[in-house]
């Protein structure tokens, strides 16, 4: 049911942290579903993501931020600058921290530059099914000698613990305002964006290792057809071709099985049929390749 629009409270919470705490499990958490993609690979999340949760009245806007790490390469660069773009203006930051890895020298610019950051601040540890308990309250005593945070909360992303009192804590904290999002949308992704964003994530999934970080999904088409199901042409860009031949695997099989994956997820989120056609390019400046970055939605840096 709609809430009355006087009775309604929006805002926008920002994800911060470094590669691997758990930023996208936490937002498709507490949105209910997969808006983000995930993997144990570092620096999954490129670009901000917006999920959308509802709890009674509050509808609140979560930034998913890429992590944020010291930038070597223009594709670094630019993720750090969709990090601290998605935490500009929000009505929260929240620095989320792996609880089992601790705190150590990737933390340090991020603490930094929060300090200089005028928005509220929340500490969220996460990863509590697997951390030391006593090292959960020596990290937070540590983070509170450098910064002021209004609120601390200790969770579990992927069990779910914690995650309740979070939410309503979140809620809570959102200012009165009409809500930003229909109340069934969860992200503003488009659905060509998740649809490279799903292919990606079963790269990553699929081949570990094996394939380097440098790696993009480049959607080339995206079309309906007259029978309400859809067709999917993407461009799976490697810089070598090393690279392409493990992206194709033994008589093609590899890229076969993360086609199969990939339709599969797709068809179950768009909730009709797909037809994804994948093939492998070598493009060894991929990352310097201004239209590439626009289309996975990055700002070029220079």
């Amino acid at each position: 049911m709609t809430i009355e629009f006087e009775n309604q409270r929006c805002g926008v919470i920002a994800i911060v942290g470094a590669p691997n705490a758990g930023k996208s499990t936490l937002v498709n958490a507490l949105v209910g579903q997969k808006v983000a993609i995930t993997s144990p690979k570092a620096q999954t999340t490129r670009t901000r993501v917006m999920g959308v949760a509802i709890e009674g009245d509050a509808q609140m806007v979560l930034v998913d931020t890429p992590g944020i790490f010291a930038p070597r390469r223009r594709l670094d660069r630019a993720m750090v600058q969709a990090a601290w773009g998605g935490a500009q203006g929000a009505d929260l930051i929240v620095l989320l921290v792996d609880g089992k890895a601790g705190l150590g020298a990737k933390m340090e610019p991020i603490i930094a530059a929060l300090k200089a950051r005028p928005e509220r601040k929340w500490l969220v540890l996460n990863k509590v099914d697997i951390a030391v308990k006593e090292k959960l309250l020596v990290h937070t005593q540590r983070l509170y000698e450098e910064l002021e945070f209004e609120e601390t909360f200790f969770v579990s992303a992927a069990t779910g613990d914690g995650l309740p009192e979070l939410k309503t804590a979140f809620a809570n904290a959102m200012p009165e305002g009409p809500w930003h999002f229909p109340e069934d949308q969860v992200s503003d992704a488009t659905d060509r964006m998740l649809a490279a964003e799903i292919t990606r994530e079963q790269l990553y999934h699929q081949l570990h290792a094996e394939l380097p970080y440098a790696a993009a999904v480049d959607t080339e088409q995206y079309k309906e057809r007259d029978d309400g199901s859809v067709e999917i042409h993407q461009q799976i860009l490697v810089g070598r071709s090393s690279q392409r031949a493990i992206v194709l695997g033994k008589g093609g099989q590899r890229l076969k099985e993360i086609g199969s994956k990939a339709r599969a997820e797709l068809a179950n989120l768009l909730g009709v049929k797909v037809h994804l056609y994948l093939h492998v390019k070598v493009k060894e400046d991929w990352e310097e390749d201004r239209f590439i970055y626009r289309d996975i939605g990055l700002d070029w840096v220079d």
